[in-house]
């Protein structure tokens, strides 16, 4: 039985689909009540059951052998955790004009959670850069997120972010840390579980985010949020966030240049640097953001459709660079000279 593909022309990832489908469930049947309390609970349990997922996978002597190219990863996570931010505080002067005041407080979070792992490894990989890096890169990124993120999310959000607090913080710890660590210490017993079954276990990772949506966006229907948007603030929110991505893509690639990286180098820092997970950063923005998540995600969710599209561009104009068919060629050229020499000498000793 042949297994149904994704259409390759369709710009759309399909699980972006899902998701906007469990939006649309939320819309028409919100969860109320005692169903919104079970739902809660469930969702709760997921995240924390994702965050052990993420520990157990993550290998700590990848994560240290990747330290090696130091350089790299600070500049990666200067790009994640300090540029992105500051470009976050600058689109304050865009409210009220182009962002409502929540609108606004979802771009910040946005610039504050992690990059991915998975996308910016497919990318790197696609334009011929350096995979191994991107790997370590994006490992370091989520694993530096699960403190950094609630931190920068209180200096930087205070009290707007949805009531944060020092509860919060107590929050994060206890649903998002404490389960990585967990996932961490059991590695070495179930590491090979999750190695064999990882297909399956990715399932449970979207299935576990696609609760979390539909809670929290359950949530912003009982309390009425949707109401504070419009299709104007929303098409401004999209050009917002089409410069943001703009700008990261070319100060994470022009940065790297000035910093003196090779080809390889820079393509694993453009895509690391320019993107964010929606994975880490949803299950963070229901912590945070409680009642108030879906609008806090709403601006991720955009962000993270718009930057697969953009970087799945650029990965296949960088797989066709001048510089990535001549080292093809020059690679080429010295198997061939090495078959003739192995020949030669084959034939002389022959």
């Amino acid at each position: 039985m042949k297994r149904l593909k994704w259409p390759a022309w369709m710009p759309v990832d399909p699980y972006i689909l899902l998701l906007l489908g469990t939006v649309g469930l939320a819309a028409l049947v919100p969860a109320r009540g005692t169903t919104a309390d079970v739902a809660s609970g469930a969702s709760t349990a997921a995240i924390a059951f994702l965050f052990f997922l993420y520990g157990a996978r993550l290998s700590t002597r990848e994560a240290l052998d990747g330290l090696k190219h130091w350089r790299l990863h600070v500049t990666v996570l200067a790009c994640t955790f300090v540029i992105f931010p500051l470009l976050g505080l600058a689109a304050r002067g865009l409210v009220p004009v182009f962002l409502t005041d929540p609108l606004y407080q979802g771009l910040l979070f946005l610039t504050l959670v992690p990059s991915t792992i998975q996308s910016s490894i497919a990318f790197t990989s696609i334009a011929r850069g350096n995979v191994p890096a991107a790997i370590c890169a994006g490992s370091f990124s989520s694993l530096v997120g699960i403190v950094i993120t609630p931190l920068l999310a209180a200096a930087l959000l205070g009290s707007s972010g949805g009531g944060f607090s020092a509860d919060s913080l107590l929050e994060i710890v206890l649903q998002l840390l404490v389960p990585f660590v967990a996932g961490q210490l059991t590695r070495r017993w179930i590491g090979g579980f999750i190695t064999r079954h990882k297909k399956i276990l990715g399932l449970v990772d979207r299935g576990s985010i696609l609760l979390v949506v539909y809670t929290a966006f359950s949530e912003g229907m009982v309390q009425g949020i949707w109401h504070q948007v419009s299709p104007l603030r929303l098409g401004g929110l999209m050009i917002v966030e089409a410069v943001l991505l703009a700008l990261m893509l070319a100060l994470s690639w022009y940065g790297a240049k000035a910093l003196r990286f090779d080809r390889e180098d820079r393509i694993a820092i453009q895509f690391a640097g320019s993107k964010k997970s929606l994975a880490s950063g949803l299950p963070m923005a229901s912590v945070l953001f409680g009642a108030h998540a879906s609008l806090a995600v709403l601006p991720l969710m955009l962000f993270h459709q718009m930057q697969l599209m953009v970087c799945a561009v650029i990965a296949k104009r960088r797989s066709h660079d001048p510089v990535a068919e001549e080292s093809q060629q020059v690679s080429a050229r010295g198997t061939a000279a090495a078959s003739r020499t192995a020949v030669g000498t084959a034939r002389r000793s022959g």
